[in-house]
């Protein structure tokens, strides 16, 4: 409920200023959400002296090229899409869990949460995969299709140049537009 208030009343400090600040946004918001500036914000870890380890919000290095700046990610979406809000940084490692990618391709969320489907093509895309072919594929032989993304190599490092059924390279010319900054790598902690 506290949970609740809190974004409700963000929503409406965010409209009275218009700013959506990452560093100002609590942990438990974070993951997911757009600054006003369209940059991801990013959950990261610290130690402080005490030897704990906290967290705080980023603004990360990677502009969004959809336009949802200033946006919180709905609870509905980060449930559709099979996703936690607590997760520090971003990692394409989720696309080789079938169980996620079956979740991400659900109707609920690549229909209903453009920003978390928009985040998931380029960590698809800079790993060397078309998620949209991915998706397709998924659906009809999900089994087989998790093999090749895990043995084919595509999915092993940034821009791998192995071949695939839906690998980046498949892309048509109008597609190529649309690929977007492929720098995923949480902003580096300042001291």
């Amino acid at each position: 409920m506290a949970l609740v208030l809190f974004l409700v009343f963000s929503l409406l400090l965010r409209g009275a200023f218009g700013e959506l600040i990452c560093e100002e946004l609590p942990a438990e918001m974070c993951a997911f959400s757009i600054s006003s500036s369209g940059k991801r914000c990013l959950l990261e870890t610290y130690a402080p002296t005490d030897a704990t380890t906290k967290y705080q919000c980023k603004t990360s290095e990677v502009a969004v090229n959809i336009n949802m700046n200033g946006h919180v990610e709905t609870e509905e979406c980060i449930k559709a899409c099979g996703l936690q809000r607590n997760v520090v940084g971003i990692s394409s490692d989720t696309l080789l869990d079938s169980g996620f990618a079956s979740e991400l391709c659900s109707q609920d969320c690549s229909e209903n949460c453009p920003n978390i489907v928009d985040l998931y093509n380029d960590l698809a895309l800079a790993e060397g995969l078309n998620l949209s072919e991915m998706c397709k594929a998924l659906k009809n032989s999900p089994r087989r299709i998790m093999a090749q993304v895990r043995s084919s190599g595509s999915a092993s490092g940034p821009a791998s140049s192995a071949a695939a059924p839906f690998a980046a390279e498949a892309l048509n010319p109008a597609s190529v537009e649309s690929l977007y900054s492929a720098a995923w790598a949480p902003a580096p902690l300042l001291n």
